[in-house]
């Protein structure tokens, strides 16, 4: 792991960037803590895109709570969102893919869990460009984004569905992914994704899977690609890309494996990283 100063290794200088895929988490990552993505970050993405990158949101985020950060950026690409469970053509406004829970194994997964840990609050993430997010009682619904009220739960299992949050009134989050991996991790995938944000996704479901997948429609492979992230939900991507950089905001975990650290989301951390590759251009 190295600091944000030092350059990606084994990158010569070749008159071109050393990576053709710029694959950005949004929450910590791309968006500042106000939500906003600064001046710089948008001109350095914009530059490396005018050199000839392909710049992919990558975020657990589904689609619908996506749509208006990219409409923002004027992003016109692939974004994989969902925790890779959907690819999503922003120019077209449709979605190329999209991959549901078992609500069966879902359900088996979560009674597993509370036989453990007791009740937990639940919340839900709907299938399509408009799927809601539905809060059971209890759930905490992290930052400014809607979610409507469950509040019968049978609503939970009756659409399709692309993840479930749970939260617990006294576990850590990180205590939380334990208990459920260790109960449940045969029937579905558990991951961290932000504070607070606790989920059950599709067994072998990440955004590495996402990433792939929108990857190759642009031509592009695991070895065209740095990634940036902030959160444990960023390991299968940093693993499957050729160099993951984390911001200084990460969670231990992600700085752990992260080729390099960056400085925070709120300094501009994507930004630093990619206009060190660009100075290596002239």
């Amino acid at each position: 792991m190295t600091e944000a100063a030092t350059a990606p290794t084994g990158q010569a200088s070749t008159g071109a960037l050393p990576y053709q895929l710029i694959a950005t988490d949004l929450d910590g990552t791309l968006l500042r803590s106000d939500q906003s993505v600064s001046t710089r970050t948008r001109e350095a993405l914009a530059a490396v895109t005018a050199a000839g990158a392909a710049h992919i949101v990558v975020t657990g985020r589904a689609v619908p709570w996506t749509r208006h950060v990219l409409d923002d950026l004027g992003y016109q690409g692939l974004a994989v969102c969902g925790q890779g469970a959907q690819v999503y053509d922003a120019g077209a406004r449709r979605l190329l893919t999209t991959v549901t829970l078992d609500r069966q194994l879902a359900g088996l997964a979560l009674a597993r869990i509370e036989a453990e840990t007791g009740p937990l609050y639940l919340a839900a993430s709907r299938d399509g460009l408009d799927g809601e997010v539905l809060a059971g009682p209890g759930y905490e619904v992290r930052g400014p984004l809607p979610a409507t009220p469950l509040r019968d739960a049978s609503d939970l299992w009756s659409a399709p569905l692309n993840k479930i949050y749970v939260q617990h009134p006294t576990l850590s989050d990180d205590e939380l992914v334990e208990v459920a991996h260790r109960a449940a991790g045969g029937f579905v995938t558990v991951t961290l994704a932000g504070e607070g944000i606790v989920e059950l996704l599709p067994l072998g479901l990440s955004k590495a899977t996402g990433l792939s997948l929108a990857a190759r429609r642009l031509k592009l492979k695991a070895a065209d690609t740095i990634a940036f992230g902030d959160m444990p939900n960023d390991l299968p991507m940093f693993a499957w890309a050729s160099y993951g950089v984390a911001m200084s905001n990460a969670h231990e975990e992600l700085k752990s494996a992260a080729d390099e650290v960056t400085v925070s989301n709120d300094e501009d951390g994507i930004a630093v990283v990619l206009e060190r590759m660009l100075a290596r251009l002239a």
